[in-house]
């Protein structure tokens, strides 16, 4: 499945949701039209599929092996959103991309929260910003969001604004 999950995954990425047919999602995948449909039954199990795998490698992504002190954990976490929105997600979010798609889509607005979620709850214990999470998510996904436009200029403005919150919040 995880191969079919990360061709999904690319065709969705590069594609959008709403361009590839189910032949393009097939090709993607690697595999038969039946296969693909043992495994993700309709078009939304395939999108549920990619991002279910985008997500586990986002996370490996941002937090395998990221220093253990924040202030060397934070200057890497930064730049890992950037080297991921460079090879990876260059027009925004894929995750905020499908809810747009699918904006009555529960379960796509549930995979949305439980990935900035899990983004936040990492991030905050990596940096000793518990309590903070919401905070470290506006940091993250703005410079998400304005990586299009800004580049490696939003990654340099997020280390601004993580290291002033974790200046802000520790302990005098």
């Amino acid at each position: 499945m995880t191969k079919i999950a990360a061709g999904l995954e690319r065709a969705f990425a590069t594609q959008g949701f709403a361009e590839p047919s189910v032949e393009d999602l097939r090709d993607a995948a690697g595999v038969s039209l039946r296969t693909l449909y043992k495994y993700a039954p309709s078009r939304s199990e395939m999108v549920y599929a990619a991002l279910e795998h985008r997500h586990r490698r986002y996370l490996s992504h941002m937090f395998d092996d990221l220093p253990a002190t924040p202030s060397d954990a934070l200057p890497a976490l930064m730049d890992r959103v950037g080297s991921w929105m460079r090879r990876e997600s260059s027009h925004g979010c894929l995750f905020h991309t499908a809810v747009a798609a699918a904006p009555g889509d529960e379960r796509l607005r549930k995979l949305l929260q439980d990935h900035k979620a899990d983004v936040a709850f990492r991030g905050a214990g990596a940096l000793h910003l518990v309590g903070h999470e919401t905070e470290l998510m506006i940091i993250l996904e703005g410079l998400t969001q304005s990586w299009p436009l800004h580049g490696d200029n939003a990654v340099q403005a997020a280390k601004h604004l993580g290291a002033a919150l974790m200046q802000e919040t520790s302990p005098a």
